[in-house]
């Protein structure tokens, strides 16, 4: 009898599945803790490993495909945690719907890319690569190999989150002028990093290196395009290591062909065998080597067993991607606030810094201010998910030089169950502006009920619409449809409010396809235009 106590704690130990091959301090500091039971097994499949361990509590993975197949496999799973920031490969919403919790260990890997990132810049200036080749092969070209120095050139840095500020802190050894793009961090704060603020245009034609570390999104994809491209210095550098799909390779390969750029390359459409498009436009070329370091991996791997203790023994859910909203909260209200900023975004203009976001939530939507913020947030900057931790949401805030105001509403103020949202930001001109938007939900669609001073809109938001403010006077709506007819686009729905006291009026114009730069800045013209802004929704 004096053993059962041992064995009753071994059948209660919580049974840790890491399929994959993750330093082993993962599994050192699991066991150490006692109350879990960890196999790790990078041969097998997961779907064979799933009929072996049907009782797994928890899977510490990397890049393993996390499907809804695989968690269907898993009865007894609670907790998935990514040992990285990225977590696409994981079915989140499918996840949630089994009331799964999924985590990252977001940063582990930033210093291993950064390091990557110099590592290429030097290995191509110094053509490492090839002088090897050619000293094995018995050659002596040192003529041929003659390189470049780093000291004193300018490098363009677009995206200043951590692995940008991290290369930025790297390269000040090289005594480099750096120059960052990034429309959520402030100027002020881009220079406490060495970094000068400028547009990604004048990235591309002062930089003799360019770095990219911006995420791949809706925002994002195909942004470096032949247009920026065609600024670059002959013989300037680009180097991806963030995403394959923010480059449009044709324009690459054209442009190349022309200036005689160098491209060094770290990231794919998909990761796996096979020859790539792109191995022609790249001077050097790597299998996403970005986190593969000793020290990126036992940082990672650390952190997953650290925050699956805190999870159990502490209750901390810090790093839950795929949080779910309290049960007596609408959805549909999630998506308004989202809708809301995304709207308040636009009208402000994408080029314009945030540096102070003030809400205010009526009726009962006050109660759940943290849960709308999230969503708030995500309509703003891709890179937040409303399922990230509200602590985590406001330090980034702070840390990006975001003021966040949640004001105390008036229960007199007839706006039951809305929400307001006020933008702040300061625009290329370096002047103060302002973007205020107000909704709420009626018969389960969302409706914006005021925009800046015009009020009483009652305007169903769709995807694709265009802004205008003008001064008020007649025959302005019939030159803006008559432009959009002869462009192919209809317009789907119209709001027109006009302000008496300031003899201003607002063209609201929905539309069943997006309007490009030229045709929006050729209809401005003509109606001179105040502002003109064409805004996405999601």
């Amino acid at each position: 009898m004096g053993r059962l106590p041992k064995i009753r704690k071994i059948l209660n130990m919580k049974k840790v599945l890491i399929p994959t091959k993750l330093d082993k301090i993962a599994s050192d500091i699991l066991v150490a803790n006692g109350n879990y039971n960890v196999l790790q097994d990078h041969e097998a499949s997961l779907l064979e490993l799933a009929s072996k361990h049907p009782d797994t509590y928890a899977l510490i993975v990397r890049s393993e495909k996390i499907t809804s197949e695989v968690l269907d496999a898993f009865p007894s799973l609670k907790v998935v945690i990514r040992a990285g920031a990225g977590y696409d490969n994981i079915d989140t919403k499918a996840a949630r719907k089994r009331d799964i919790d999924v985590m990252n260990t977001p940063g582990a890997n930033a210093n291993a890319v950064a390091e990557e990132v110099i590592a290429l810049m030097l290995a191509n200036a110094r053509h490492i690569i090839a002088a090897d080749a050619s000293t094995r092969a018995g050659k002596w070209e040192k003529n041929k190999f003659m390189g470049t120095e780093l000291t004193g050139k300018t490098v363009g840095i677009v995206g200043l989150g951590n692995i940008g500020r991290l290369v930025a802190r790297r390269l000040a050894g090289f005594e480099c002028r750096l120059l960052g793009f990034d429309p959520l961090v402030p100027a002020e704060r881009a220079n406490q990093f060495g970094i000068k603020s400028v547009s990604l245009e004048t990235i591309f034609r002062e930089s003799d290196y360019i770095s990219l570390h911006i995420p791949e999104n809706n925002d994002t994809r195909g942004c470096v395009n032949a247009q920026l491209l065609s600024l670059m210095k002959p013989g300037a550098t680009l180097i991806n290591c963030a995403r394959a799909g923010i480059i449009v390779e044709e324009d690459l390969r054209a442009v190349k062909a022309e200036k005689g750029i160098f491209y060094l390359n770290d990231v794919y459409e998909k990761d796996a065998e096979g020859l790539k498009t792109i191995s022609d436009c790249c001077d050097i070329m790597m299998p996403h080597l970005g986190a593969s370091t000793r020290e990126a991996n036992e940082t990672a791997a650390r952190r997953s067993a650290e925050q699956l203790v805190d999870f159990d023994e502490k209750g901390i859910t810090s790093f839950i991607v795929n949080r779910d909203i309290p049960q007596d909260l609408d959805p549909s209200y999630c998506d308004l606030a989202c809708t809301l900023a995304a709207l308040a975004r636009g009208l402000l203009g994408k080029s314009t810094i945030i540096n102070r976001i003030e809400t205010s939530f009526y009726g009962h939507l006050a109660p759940y201010e943290h849960w709308l913020m999230l969503s708030l947030l995500s309509g703003i900057w891709d890179d937040i998910d409303r399922s990230t931790d509200y602590d985590l949401a406001m330090k980034w805030l702070a840390d990006n030089g975001v003021t966040y105001v949640n004001r105390e509403v008036d229960p007199r103020k007839p706006f039951d169950n809305s929400m307001t949202i006020d933008l702040f930001g300061v625009n290329q001109k370096n002047k103060i502006i302002k973007s205020s938007v107000r909704g709420t939900v009626g018969e389960h669609h969302k409706m914006i009920a005021r925009i800046n001073e015009f009020d009483r809109l009652y305007w169903v938001p769709t995807t694709e619409a265009v802004f205008f403010e003008y001064k008020d006077r007649p025959g302005v709506i019939g030159k803006i449809g008559k432009m959009l007819a002869d462009s192919g686009i209809n317009i789907e729905d119209m709001r027109n409010p006009h302000n008496e006291e300031t003899g201003r009026s607002l063209a609201i114009l929905s539309l069943n396809k997006q309007v490009g730069n030229a045709l929006l800045r050729s209809i401005a013209d003509a109606i001179e235009a105040d502002t003109a802004h064409s805004v996405t929704l999601p």
